[in-house]
């Protein structure tokens, strides 16, 4: 069985990103193992812990073919922060009229991280397995 350990949305990266984003949009996991979500469809979605953190499956917090539709979808925006020193907070996006914005190294990331603060909270519970 997998642990799930909990950490702050301004922290996640990765396929911990990528599985907050899952349940953050709906997806639910199989079985009490977390090894697989399932679409709120109810078809298989392509994201195992395992795949996720090999960097295959669901990742739409490094994929534009998945993350980009989610902006569109939600109606937001990101933005270039040429101000800040840090690479790691190099944008800032969120949701229209969530009045949410988060940062992150990408366009992506920041707006990954924005939904799922939206939707999930400040702090997510992700498996163990998935956090560097």
């Amino acid at each position: 069985m997998t642990d799930l350990i909990e950490v702050r949305v301004s922290n996640l990266v990765g396929a911990a990103l990528d599985w907050a984003v899952a349940k953050a949009e709906g997806y639910t996991q199989d079985s009490e193992d977390h090894t697989c979500i399932i679409s709120p469809q109810g078809e298989p979605a392509r994201c195992t812990v395992r795949g996720a953190a090999l960097g295959y499956g669901y990742r739409p917090s490094t994929s534009w073919a998945q993350g980009g539709p989610l902006i569109d979808k939600h109606h937001a925006s990101a933005h270039y922060q040429a101000h800040l020193a840090d690479a790691q907070c190099c944008y800032s996006a969120g949701p229209a009229d969530s009045g949410f914005w988060c940062y992150g190294p990408t366009a992506l990331v920041a707006f990954c991280r924005s939904l799922v603060k939206v939707k999930l909270g400040d702090i997510v519970q992700v498996p163990k397995e998935l956090v560097r």
